[in-house]
């Protein structure tokens, strides 16, 4: 008997899935390299120092965090100031932006104002913000709809600029009104863009709200534990907080890159 050989159409369509396994399997190269050598520092007692604990002892800690339920109080309150600022600066950004690429009246008064503003570090805001909203959540959510606004704005405006000649012609040509072109044509055009924006916000909203707890330091949050640990020198709390912070960045990235080849073979089909 002999075993079916694979035709040439096969082997070419195996490939790119042998390809993405491949590049999957060697990202983890570095983390398992990395891993094994602190291990092996602590094995050899090279590393048995306040400064750089044991991997054991960061499990250890991590055991604790989890069987207390601190870990998900301080996850659960990042998470909802994450997403509610997130949300607040999406839905204010796809105004805007918006309204920046379709009114050409709006993007002369209140474009150039917008492009200054967007050149000002997003921490420069933290004096400000804790003066007028203080320390708490309310600051915090502020905070973080700044980090959002920007690139949804910015990638919104951007992608509705761009918007192919020939398509509105066609527009033009069957006689649409103003607002089935801008319907109809351009924003769906604008998404791929769009949701680059959207996507960005997602990551830059994460990010910021470690910083704003770290800086805004009033509340529970994963940025308060990595605070906690710095204060009492518990190295193994603050390693146990970042890869806590690490894994929820990873995760959110995973779901948007998701959610982008879903909206890609969607746009795809109705094209």
């Amino acid at each position: 008997m002999t075993a079916a050989v694979p035709s040439t159409g096969e082997v070419a369509a195996l490939q790119p899935l042998r390809a993405a396994a491949g590049g999957r399997w060697r990202g983890l190269v570095l983390p398992l390299v990395g891993l094994a050598l602190w291990w092996l520092l602590s094995w050899l007692d090279i590393a048995n120092s306040a400064l750089l604990v044991s991997p054991a002892k960061v499990l250890s800690t991590a055991s604790d965090q989890v069987a207390s339920g601190r870990l998900w109080r301080a996850l659960g309150a990042s998470l909802a100031r994450g997403a509610t600022g997130f949300t607040i600066g999406t839905v204010a950004g796809l105004v805007l932006g918006a309204l920046l690429g379709l009114w050409p009246l709006f993007d002369r008064i209140v474009g150039p104002s917008f492009n200054t503003f967007k050149q000002i570090s997003l921490f420069a805001w933290i004096p400000l913000i804790s003066v007028w909203f203080g320390l708490g959540d309310v600051a915090k959510v502020v905070f973080l709809s700044l980090a959002a606004l920007v690139p949804v704005v910015v990638n919104t405006r951007d992608g509705i600029r761009t918007v192919p000649p020939g398509l509105l012609e066609v527009a033009r040509v069957y006689g649409f009104t103003r607002w089935q072109t801008a319907t109809q044509v351009v924003l769906p055009a604008a998404l791929p863009s769009v949701f680059t924006g959207v996507y960005l916000a997602l990551i830059y909203s994460w990010l910021a709200t470690i910083g704003a707890e770290y800086l805004l330091v009033a509340g529970r949050g994963i940025g308060n534990l990595l605070i906690e640990g710095s204060e009492h020198f518990q190295m193994d709390l603050v390693i146990f907080g970042m890869v806590v912070v690490g894994t929820v960045g990873w995760l959110a990235n995973a779901c948007a890159r998701a959610l982008e080849r879903r909206l890609g073979r969607w746009t795809g089909r109705n094209h």
